[in-house]
């Protein structure tokens, strides 16, 4: 799976055939990693970089109350905070959803990465703000919409990103998450999300069988809930135009 994270990079930014090699090399030593085991958790001092080259994890906090929130889901390609090892210690937890492959990448190999290939620096640049884009979403999406049109948007965005990375069929994805875990994304109770998962299965709008779901009409879900892929910035034609030499020579003539 280590195309995951070239595919992801690749929306972003055109890598050459070094960069694709350099980013090989951080990839040395993958390890297995079951289901429900936290990676780091808050209070510990980050050392290294986390990749999820396989499965699906997740950055929670637990509240006093022993509440817990999820604050974002991890699919292959995705970095668990790439720049985490500049703090002194975790302000939450990482912990897997499903069985994972997992790289654990040292500080040292991130700097030296980002100073001798800025295609991949820039590229790693849209992986923090796309990150934070997904939150602000996530943020709207828990304040502006019903139960049953969060939900939707939250399985929208899996099938996109998962697409972006290689890991969709015929618009069906690994769906390894208990009712639970989108309760506790979604602000909801695990009755709640039961009720919206039925609602949405008896209009036919998804099928969720065997721990994979399918959305049978996607741009008929995307209405359903409003959701508009543009925060993800899955075309990065800034960076494309910026190396086009029409682009630049009309730059120079104006």
């Amino acid at each position: 799976m280590k195309q995951a994270l070239i595919r992801k990079l690749e929306g972003y930014e055109e890598l050459s055939d070094q960069d694709r090699w350099a980013l090989n090399g951080l990839v040395t030593k993958v390890r297995q990693v079951g289901a429900r085991v936290d990676l780091i958790q808050e209070g510990d001092p980050p050392e290294n970089v986390h990749l999820i080259l396989n499965g699906f994890a997740c950055r929670y906090k637990v509240l006093p109350n022993g509440q817990r929130q999820i604050m974002a889901f991890l699919v292959p390609g995705d970095f668990c905070d790439l720049n985490v090892f500049i703090l002194d210690h975790m302000d939450h937890s990482i912990g897997t959803i499903s069985a994972c492959q997992v790289v654990d990448i040292p500080r040292q190999a991130i700097e030296e990465i980002t100073a001798n290939h800025p295609r991949i620096t820039r590229a790693l640049w849209w992986c923090n703000l796309v990150d934070e884009a997904v939150l602000r979403e996530w943020l709207v999406n828990l304040g502006g919409r019903p139960a049953n049109e969060r939900i939707a948007h939250l399985l929208c965005e899996l099938l996109v990103r998962l697409s972006a990375v290689g890991c969709t069929k015929d618009n069906s994805y690994e769906f390894p998450f208990t009712q639970t875990d989108i309760a506790d994304t979604m602000g909801l109770s695990a009755v709640h999300v039961s009720r919206s998962y039925r609602e949405l299965r008896e209009t036919g709008r998804i099928t969720l069988k065997h721990r994979n779901l399918t959305i049978h009409d996607v741009e008929q879900l995307k209405s359903y809930c409003g959701f508009n892929p543009n925060y993800l910035h899955l075309s990065n034609t800034r960076w494309k135009d910026r190396r086009n030499p029409t682009w630049l020579n009309q730059a120079r003539s104006s």
